[in-house]
């Protein structure tokens, strides 16, 4: 009994300030959620579920920021698991030479910083003197140039495009990393029996691989729920309100003082985060085990 009480000593501190800041401050927002806390009263009321049925309410507009954070989190998704494996197989299988250094180019935009990223493309993407428009005007390709930012059918797209960029490498790096701890037997032996690159990829490499896509998926379920820097920054929720999601509504009730219909926003996030992720983990294990 001691030899197992005494290891705990040295978590014991990390473990009270986690309870302490983290924990602790989610039980209460839980319980706020209730209520109708907010900058304009200093009392605090229980109001049941009326917080939940404002946000589910047609004419709020909260429904729309819900739907455009399930299209932003689902796509990316499959943007960037297919983009990230293609290059992960291109750069453990295919390119031999100089394979670290393309690795090492594609990884570089994870490392910078999201607000440095998303300042530098509102630049590049600006309509009437962005680098991208700039581009395409001058090689003839006038009918190509969008207003990316400013326009609601456009700007979704164009920061799903800049995410994209941004995390493909991290994801590209867990990939290889996965394909590497392969054993070299199972491509060894298909080589033998004549195995192209298509069967190969098919039979060997993503039945084996699906143990790390489940981790990159559910990174990026996690990441793509909780999206907010790179929407506040690129186009802070237009056109229209066209690109506002679930966290920049939570930002805006905060930013107006509505405090029990913010953590109401957020307790419905954290319980749709903890329920996808563990359907996620189910079924790609199911699959997985067959």
């Amino acid at each position: 009994m001691r030899n197992k009480v005494y290891p705990f000593y040295f978590v014991l501190g990390a473990l009270t300030l986690y309870l302490l800041f983290f924990v602790l401050p989610g039980i209460m927002g839980f319980f706020y959620a209730f209520t109708d806390w907010s900058s304009y009263s200093s009392e605090v009321n229980y109001v049941g579920l009326q917080n939940f049925k404002l946000i589910f309410s047609s004419n709020q507009g909260y429904l729309h920021y819900i739907s455009n954070t399930i299209v932003f989190t689902i796509t990316t998704i499959i943007v960037k698991t297919v983009i990230s494996l293609g290059l992960a197989v291109l750069l453990t299988q295919g390119v031999r030479r100089l394979a670290p250094l393309y690795r090492m180019v594609m990884y570089l935009p994870a490392v910078l910083p999201m607000l440095a990223v998303s300042l530098i493309f509102r630049s590049i993407l600006n309509p009437a003197t962005g680098l991208l428009n700039t581009f395409l005007r001058g090689i003839g390709l006038d009918f190509l140039a969008q207003k990316w930012l400013v326009d609601p059918s456009w700007a979704m797209p164009s920061v799903i495009g800049v995410d994209t960029w941004k995390g493909v490498g991290y994801i590209m790096v867990i990939l290889i990393a996965g394909i590497e701890a392969i054993p070299r037997d199972y491509f060894e032996a298909a080589a033998i029996d004549g195995a192209n690159g298509w069967k190969v990829f098919r039979h060997i490499t993503l039945p084996l691989l699906t143990p790390v896509l489940l981790v990159t998926t559910v990174l990026n379920l996690l990441y793509g729920l909780k999206v907010f820097d790179i929407v506040f920054v690129l186009t802070n929720g237009g056109p229209g309100r066209a690109t506002d999601t679930v966290y920049t509504a939570i930002f805006d009730e905060f930013s107006k003082g509505r405090y029990g219909v913010a953590t109401a926003l957020s307790s419905l996030l954290f319980l749709a985060m903890i329920g996808l992720s563990y359907f996620v983990i189910r079924v790609m294990n199911r699959e997985a085990e067959e």
